[in-house]
């Protein structure tokens, strides 16, 4: 099996259009979440989340393909835009049949589906656009990332809520260690800002109405969030080849469903995910100095995660430095554990861990090192990214610090 490594990343958040403005943020534990714009006086309880502001998107495409993209493709273009010549590649033969596009959404092109029901059901209109179909459907992104860059290898669209893009980065890692693929795109991308989506989250009673506290004793639940994140993968002969800087070694993948709850998530789910990654990396729990923990600001994730780590990691736990980076981005939902790899892929080759924005107390049961507030200086050889999602579905990457 061949060794696999991420020569580009990209990314568009809540904390800034670019991958260099997102890192800065984190290292600053400056949150993005803040009083939603452009919902006016509808009537919602949820008043806060993490948005993109300031996104022209004629600044990224001509107007009339704009017919064709809802702001979650809009999103994952912008990011693969960066990615693709952050690796030293150009659109086209370069990449062609050998190249894969694997990406992860939970929600896919929801502001498109709300507006077309709104006109239908409270304006009655009756007639809509051939392009609302595939401007709406969930492996809309992939495509458009797929024509716009030329990439006719392995394309598809993963659907697994808030664990999607590492499910999806986790099979594009797949897929070149096994040869399927030399290289591929993978990530995820998030739009749910939409009214009728807010008001569905509204009902779940999990939604935060000031900002994310993870692992705090008065977290009150998760932030929403928007946004996209990809990342370049190609064997580590490959990238030696062509002499590319190399971010990191993406070193093991594993999984696992809960088979319990819908909503509530399991310890022993989580365990298990993170030990299917640690057995894929041939890597003992102790050589772990970092964790990007899924970490949503809920009662019941916070808590169960801790519980999870501790039965992994045992004595070692304690002596990892943990983030949960949801508190500046928010919970960008199939977008989140892009972002996140990203993150982790960053915190190893710079030595800084993000910090656990908004920080309060430790919540009960939540004991470990949750790097409060401050990002901190230091070096770890490899790290985990965690992601569980609704329906007990939950997605670890491990990664190596190369260099």
């Amino acid at each position: 099996m061949r060794r696999v490594v991420v020569t580009g990343v990209g990314s568009i958040s809540a904390l800034g259009a670019d991958t260099p403005s997102f890192w800065q943020a984190l290292c600053a534990g400056r949150s993005a979440i803040r009083l939603l714009e452009g919902f006016g006086a509808n009537k919602l309880t949820v008043r806060v989340g993490a948005q993109v502001h300031g996104y022209d998107p004629v600044a990224h495409f001509e107007v009339k393909r704009l017919d064709l993209l809802d702001r979650f493709s809009q999103f994952a273009l912008v990011a693969a835009r960066e990615a693709l010549p952050d690796a030293g590649l150009t659109p086209g033969a370069e990449l062609g049949a050998q190249t894969a596009v694997v990406l992860g959404t939970g929600m896919a092109g929801k502001t498109t589906e709300d507006e077309a029901y709104n006109q239908l059901y409270a304006q009655g209109q009756q007639r809509f656009s051939p392009f609302l179909i595939p401007r709406s459907m969930a492996s809309a992104a992939a495509s458009q990332i797929s024509m716009e860059l030329g990439i006719t290898g392995p394309g598809l669209t993963i659907s697994t809520a808030c664990a999607a893009s590492t499910h999806a980065i986790g099979l594009a890692f797949g897929l070149v260690r096994s040869g399927v693929a030399e290289m591929a795109l993978a990530g995820g991308s998030e739009a749910p800002f939409s009214y009728a989506s807010l008001k569905a989250w509204e009902a779940m009673r999990v939604m935060a109405p000031d900002t994310c506290r993870p692992f705090s004793s008065d977290r009150k639940g998760m932030v929403l969030g928007e946004g996209a994140g990809l990342v370049v993968l190609e064997s580590l002969e490959r990238a030696k080849a062509r002499g590319v800087r190399i971010y990191g070694e993406l070193a093991g993948f594993g999984m696992s469903s809960d088979a319990g709850h819908i909503t509530q998530p399991s310890e022993d789910g989580a365990a298990r995910a993170m030990e299917a990654a640690l057995r894929d990396a041939s890597l003992p729990p102790e050589e772990i100095g970092h964790i990007n923990a899924h970490g949503t600001g809920t009662a019941s994730n916070d808590l169960t995660e801790t519980q999870a780590i501790h039965k992994v990691f045992a004595k070692h736990a304690v002596k990892l430095a943990i983030s949960s980076t949801k508190s500046m981005h928010g919970h960008a939902l199939g977008a989140s554990g892009a972002l996140e790899l990203i993150a982790t892929l960053l915190a190893l080759r710079e030595g800084i861990f993000p910090p656990t924005a908004n920080f309060t107390s430790p919540g009960d049961g939540c004991d470990l090192d949750y790097i409060p507030n401050t990002a901190r200086r230091g070096q770890a050889q490899a790290a985990l990214s965690n992601s569980f999602a609704f329906g007990g579905l939950n997605a670890v990457l491990c990664v190596r610090r190369w260099g």
